[in-house]
């Protein structure tokens, strides 16, 4: 497995491919590709065609199954089974990952996870141990019950074979409908969108989108290196890494030039439209990308094609009435 500054990250991404299918072929799901015209969406740039990588219909609900899955495959298992801290989805993807390999996970959660993560989670079978206030506080617990039993540690973002698990999501972007002309991507920790930038590296734009309230790309390249940043807000719990990975933070800056922040009322609004009118209930992580567009944070070229990666569904129903 490469590091962030080599060369081979494709090819690792089409070993993880690779791995994933061959090892597990039913766990993950080829997840839909839904092309429409743009005005569908209420974009009235001329010619401009929206792909929605529905994501969500993942298994366990998130983009993160391929990533968590690719990390498990990648070790041998030891009888403590597996660990990692979350604020809810990368936990959800490794507790499946473990059930289906049947071995054991402990899940470290923030307080500010929402109660359907743990539930479900607790329904995969996981130990789940909640404290702290953020993503940060879960990964200082983790880490240290992690010396203690030495369970095999899964990160929610910064691994390489996280990464390049995530990769393969750009790759079957590609399979299915060729090279879009940007890949418009919400960012946490920058474990996707560092797998996204490794697969098409420049030759779709791949566009970096945040919360304003959990900014940590945005002061990274602030400060020159990733940071801590206070986090809260809207989409908190699935993109509440206190500071950008470093291997995204690698990819990034080799890979991505634009970026943009978004509100949360902006994100809410999105969020409910993909309900409303499309009938997608997605978290409000995946109401990203769309935001930029309806918000007008992302302009697209004429006949630009933007893929929207609509990256995960764990939420309360209720919460979208």
């Amino acid at each position: 497995m490469s590091d962030a500054a080599a060369n081979d990250w494709r090819a690792d991404i089409e070993a993880a491919a690779e791995r994933l299918r061959a090892r597990v072929p039913h766990f993950l799901r080829e997840t839909p590709l839904w092309k429409l015209p743009g005005r569908a969406l209420g974009i009235d740039t001329p010619g401009v065609e929206v792909w929605l990588k529905l994501e969500q219909l993942q298994t366990s609900g998130s983009f993160k199954a391929r990533g968590m899955m690719s990390r498990l495959l990648a070790h041998d298992i030891p009888a403590a089974g597996v660990i990692v801290a979350s604020g809810g989805n990368a936990g959800i993807a490794t507790a499946a990952a473990a059930q289906a390999l049947g071995v054991p996970c402990e899940v470290y959660l923030p307080s500010l996870s929402s109660e359907a993560k743990r539930a479900r989670l607790r329904a995969l079978g996981a130990t789940v141990v909640v404290g702290g206030e953020a993503y940060g506080d879960a990964l200082a617990a983790c880490l240290e019950r992690q010396r203690q039993t030495g369970a095999l540690l899964t990160h929610a973002y910064d691994q390489p074979e996280v990464v390049a698990g995530a990769g393969t999501l750009g790759r079957e972007v590609e399979l299915q409908g060729g090279l879009p002309g940007s890949v418009l991507v919400s960012v946490g920790g920058g474990g996707l969108i560092g797998g996204l930038a490794a697969w098409f590296e420049r030759r779709a734009r791949v566009v970096a989108l945040e919360p304003e309230r959990a900014p940590t790309l945005f002061r990274a390249r602030e400060a020159g290196a990733p940071v801590d940043v206070e986090v809260g807000g809207i989409a908190a719990d699935s993109l509440g890494a206190r500071r950008l990975g470093a291997i995204a933070w690698t990819l990034t800056e080799r890979h991505v030039d634009t970026a943009s922040l978004l509100s949360d009322d902006s994100i809410r609004a999105a969020q409910i439209w993909l309900w409303r009118e499309l009938k997608l209930a997605v978290e409000p992580a995946a109401a990203l990308p769309l935001a930029a567009l309806r918000s007008g944070a992302y302009r697209p070229r004429e006949r630009e094609k933007v893929c929207l990666i609509v990256c995960g569904a764990n939420l309360d129903p209720a919460s979208l009435n």
